[in-house]
């Protein structure tokens, strides 16, 4: 029998797609990569994914697991692969609200979990603009950041437990729901960032904190980048850890807000600062929640008086307070429409890197320095998770040039480098960064991981040529 009559009668002719069928396959989100599947399988239990890896196995074809189909750097490109797409795997088993644990499969949409968690009371704080299309297979397999990871970790420090099918069609039951667990290698850092090149990821047990009561949110103008750093370290000490969210949004990302949507109002009456910050703090306790008699919240009041002292010591230049929800929501809009308003522009040299926060204004002095010698007519655009330090730093060249491309990026990661940062915060490797992988990774770090990938993937099927460099 061949593939395809394989996986028809495993799985029925309805989810083994071929023809035009794969047309939404074969999109690419960032358009700088063309997939083109020879068939996409659609399992719906982990008992299929297992099939489905077996079936393959037995015809020699190369697996590329893939779930929202948001990726950023090439992770789900093929050319005549078999897709495995983990949509239907889309229940959320459990919400234990006592335990502060969901038990989810890889095809839950993270905005299903947040209105799951959300129901009980409770809440699962990763959080990006992709959210109502990404999957958790996928932010598991990306180790996923977004606006939270100042609080509460990247994707990997939210997940207790999973549940994998590995290359010959086993499957590895890490399902635990333990904090404390030495029995061992801890087996499930594995494979949160490896982007399916050991295994499919078919569920997890992810953690829940409680919903927050309060939100007290603010778009500021700072004196300059520092002075922004200083501002976290206050906020973080007056409200004790309660900050959520500190992006950062300098005067080219409004610039080109506004270019890119002009129906979008832009912050402070339209008056332009170098150094905006989008910051937002969240509260559980009921002291901290409660309205008083005179309509004031504790949490607001604070964030208030905060920026009211920092304001008169010239640190905060300027300032706009959420009232309400719809204020608050209208904030977050302008820092959510990062990624469309970026690649709307083309072309792009796009880097995802992350740096000890101290040196981030010394990264953007040294990149801007260093950019007029390359290409004297070219833009830059830049946003941030300033909390963590990520840096979504965009150059637009005045050429689509290969050797620039490539010149841009090694400037880019020689800064980086000489910083003590990482090249890749967030999104991943897939492709798009398998060059500086080879050129900047620790040479014992990749043979590590060849051996990990030769022992667990010895075939080499599983999403076959991403992260790992020849």
């Amino acid at each position: 029998m061949s593939l395809h009559d394989d996986l028809v009668a495993l799985l029925g002719a309805s989810h083994v797609l071929t023809g035009d069928d794969l047309a939404r396959y074969r999109a690419e989100w960032s358009g700088h990569y063309s997939p083109n599947p020879a068939i996409v399988a659609r399992p719906a239990s982990t008992a299929e994914v297992a099939g489905v890896v077996q079936i393959a196995a037995r015809h020699g074809v190369p697996v590329v697991p893939v779930s929202g189909l948001t990726g950023l750097v090439g992770g789900a490109m093929t050319t005549g692969g078999l897709m495995v797409s983990v949509e239907r795997l889309n229940r959320i088993r459990e919400i234990r609200s006592e335990a502060r644990t969901a038990v989810v499969e890889a095809g839950v949409i993270l905005s299903r979990l947040h209105d799951a968690a959300a129901r009980q009371g409770m809440y699962f704080p990763l959080w990006f603009g992709a959210r109502g299309s990404a999957m958790i297979g996928g932010v598991l397999s990306t180790n996923a950041g977004g606006s939270n990871v100042l609080r509460y970790g990247s994707t990997r420090a939210l997940c207790l437990g999973l549940e994998v099918v590995l290359a010959d069609g086993r499957v590895l039951n890490l399902m635990s729901e333990l904090h404390k667990d030495n029995s061992g290698y801890d087996l499930k850092q594995l494979f949160i960032g490896a982007e399916g090149t050991l295994g499919i990821i078919t569920a997890a047990v992810m953690k829940l904190v409680p919903a927050p009561r309060a939100y007290a949110t603010a778009t500021l103008a700072a004196r300059s980048l520092p002075d922004a750093l200083a501002l976290l370290n206050r906020l973080r000490e007056v409200t004790g850890g309660l900050v959520e969210a500190f992006e950062y949004m300098p005067a080219t990302y409004m610039q080109r807000l506004a270019e890119a949507r002009p129906d979008v109002a832009l912050p402070f009456g339209g008056q332009r600062y170098e150094t905006n910050i989008l910051v937002e703090i969240a509260a559980t306790a009921p002291r901290d929640a409660a309205v008083a008699e005179d309509g004031t919240v504790p949490l607001t009041a604070l964030l208030e008086e905060t920026l009211g002292q920092l304001i008169e010591e010239g640190a905060v230049l300027d300032a706009e307070i959420a009232q309400n929800e719809a204020q608050r929501l209208t904030m977050w809009h302008r820092r959510e429409l990062a990624a469309e308003i970026t690649i709307a522009r083309q072309p792009t040299i796009d880097t995802d890197i992350a740096l000890p926060l101290h040196l981030v204004p010394e990264f953007f002095a040294r990149i801007e320095a260093r950019l007029p010698a390359l290409d004297p007519g070219c833009d830059t655009l830049s946003v941030a998770h300033l909390g963590d330090g990520n840096i979504h730093y965009t150059v637009y060249p005045t050429r689509d040039d290969p050797a620039l491309y490539d010149a841009v990026v090694e400037a880019v990661e020689d800064v980086v480098q000489d910083l003590h940062g990482s090249f890749s915060a967030e999104h991943g490797v897939g492709l798009s960064k398998l060059a500086t992988m080879k050129r900047r990774k620790d040479p014992v770090a990749l043979a590590v991981m060849r051996a990990i990938k030769q022992s667990i993937d010895p075939e080499n099927r599983m999403n076959p040529g991403k992260v790992i460099p020849e």
